[in-house]
This record gives structure tokens, sequence and C-alpha cells, in this order.
């Protein structure tokens, strides 16, 4: 009797665990269906800062990590590996920095060396330096038109296209040419801004989001705006279905993706989570599965094989949880 109970006791206990198993493995499943990941995290944690991709490879430049210390160091991630490693410092440590991947060269561009939203004690700087990662070495270019920080960049036709900036400087918009090393003022951004997105699809540039202000607090925006070399002229789109600043974006597959960010919002940790996409064909958005770890200040991300990724970030509103996360994102939608 008690033999027969113990052997009831334990089919039923292995079938529990076979049921278990099973819901983690449908948990699992659903998991990679939603397209997230993680991947090896950074060398050091990070916020603030830009991210560009160049030969396959991804770069983490400048920023701060909770310390609010701004740093010159430069992080490589190779997906073929997943590892990290360091490469040569920048010139000038720098935060709310902006960088771009032309002709085989890195270039960061602007950003500011203090790590205060004060924006006359910011520390806001006009330099351009280029890398060469054959010889791992910086070299100075010419500089920006304008000093500023918390911009964003996007690349049409092999030139380097830099809008908004923390005031006094969220109008400013500008182009570099790095075949000539000489920089064009542009018409203003019809919405002065910073904290924001863009991307370059179909041979225009197209800004997103942002806040009016230099701190996290301030009053944020969902405005949509493009911009047209061929007419030298600004244009409206739809705009972003959640107003946010903190943002960071990317281009994929025709897509205009934009993630995360940071200000005032009923989110834990006053963090947003949502994963926003653009159809330029359609002039519309798809909200998509949130980020798992929601973060803000990245400028910039990396496209490589079917994957968006996202390095670092802050996990909290201000500048104090630089993180070593690094969320991946396998994008799948098209919009051609």
């Amino acid at each position: 009797m008690l033999f027969r109970l113990f052997k009831s006791l334990t089919a039923l206990s292995l079938a529990l665990i076979v049921f278990f198993c099973a819901e983690r493995t449908l948990n699992s499943a659903e998991t990679a269906q939603k397209g997230w990941s993680t991947k090896a995290p950074l060398l050091e944690a990070n916020s603030e800062m830009a991210v560009a991709e160049l030969n396959g490879k991804i770069y983490v430049l400048g920023g701060y990590p909770s310390t609010r210390v701004t740093v010159g160091t430069v992080q490589v991630y190779d997906p073929k590996t997943d590892r990290w490693e360091l490469t040569a410092l920048l010139p000038q440590p720098v935060n709310h920095t902006m960088a771009a991947a032309v002709n085989g060269k890195l270039y960061v561009i602007g950003g500011q060396t203090s790590a205060t939203s004060d924006t006359e004690k910011a520390g806001f700087v006009d330099t351009v330096f280029e890398y060469d990662p054959a010889k791992a070495t910086w070299s100075r270019r010419a500089s920006m038109p304008t000093a500023r920080g918390g911009g964003a960049a996007a690349i049409v036709d092999g030139k380097i296209y830099v809008a908004g900036g923390r005031p006094p400087r969220g109008h400013d918009f500008a182009v570099y040419d790095p075949s000539t090393d000489k920089w064009t003022t542009l018409p203003n951004l019809p919405t002065q801004r910073n904290h924001i997105a863009a991307a370059a699809i179909g041979g225009k540039v197209f800004v997103v989001g942002g806040r009016f202000e230099g701190g996290f607090r301030s009053k944020m925006t969902d405005a949509l705006e493009v911009f047209d070399p061929k007419n030298n002229a600004w244009t409206n789109r739809k705009p972003m279905p959640t107003i946010r600043g903190g943002i960071n974006g990317i281009e994929a597959n025709g897509c205009f993706h934009v993630f995360g960010g940071e200000g005032p919002n009923p989110y834990p940790k006053g963090v947003f989570p949502q994963h926003e996409v653009y159809n330029p064909v359609t002039d519309s958005w798809t909200s998509l599965d949130p980020m798992p770890t929601p973060v803000h200040g990245v400028t910039g991300a990396a496209f490589v094989n079917g994957w968006i990724h996202l390095p670092g970030g802050g996990t909290e509103q201000g500048g104090s949880s630089g993180s070593t996360t690094h969320q991946v994102f396998h994008a799948t939608m098209q919009c051609r």
C-alpha cells in the first residue's frame, strides 16, 4: 500500500516537473518570438554616450557611468565573437556626443565636457574627431559651425547631418562632408529640441521626439520632421504615438525604430519602455513589444546581420544609472 502511494506521488512529481519544464520552454520561445535577447555586457557601465557601427563592429563612445564623471573610453564590440574590447581613448572626454561612420572612418562630433544639465556650465564643444580603425588613432577635423551636445546624427550620400542640441542650439542643423572636411549650415530644425533620435531613410533625414529644455523634467514632444536634401526643406510627418525625450533610434529594413527615453511619465523609475516603429512609406506608426530593460541616454544604435544592438544606457531618470546591459532586437519588419 505504501509502495503504491509512493509510486503515485513519484509519478505526480515527474508530471509536475515535465509541466513546469514545458511551461519554461514555452515562455522562452515566446520571448524569442518577441525578438528581444541579450549579448555580452559592456566592459564599463555607461550612459549619455554615442553608438555607431563601423566595418561590422559596434563602438560605444564617451559618456559617463553612475559617477557622472565624463570619460573618453571607447568600447568596441565584435558580433562574430560576442566580445568587447577597449581601443584608443577619445582625444577629449565628452558626453552627449554624436557619432557616425563614413567610408571606413568613424566620426565623433560635439558633445559636452560636464555632466550638468545647466546649459551655461555644460561645456559644449564644437570638436570633430576622426578614428582610423586600421591604425587605432584619432585625428582632429574641421569643427562644427556651433558648439552643441544632445543632438543626433544621420548619414545621407556620405555626408553627416547633425540636428538639434541642448539650448540654445535646439534649432541647429548642419551637414559635414568628410571628403572635403567642410561644414555647411542648413535650414533650422523647425521644432527646437534635444535628446532626440535621427535616422536616414530614402535619402532623407528623419528627426523625432526630444525635449525642449536641458533637464529631463522638461516638456517633451512627439514631433516627426523630415529634411529632404534635394529641395533643402523640412516637412512634417505623423507624430510619434508616445511623447518622449531621451530616446534612441535607428533605421532597419527601411523602418525607423525608436526606443526608450526618460522624462515625466508614470513608468517604473521614470524610463519609457516603448518600442515604436515608423513606416515612411505609409506614414504610420506600429507599437512593438517593449524593451525588457527600459533605458535612456544613448544616442545611436547599430543594425548588424538583422539585429539592432542597444548597448548601455541609464535605467533610472537622471544621469546616475549608467548600465552595462546589452540588449538586441531581431528586426524583421519591412518598410519598403
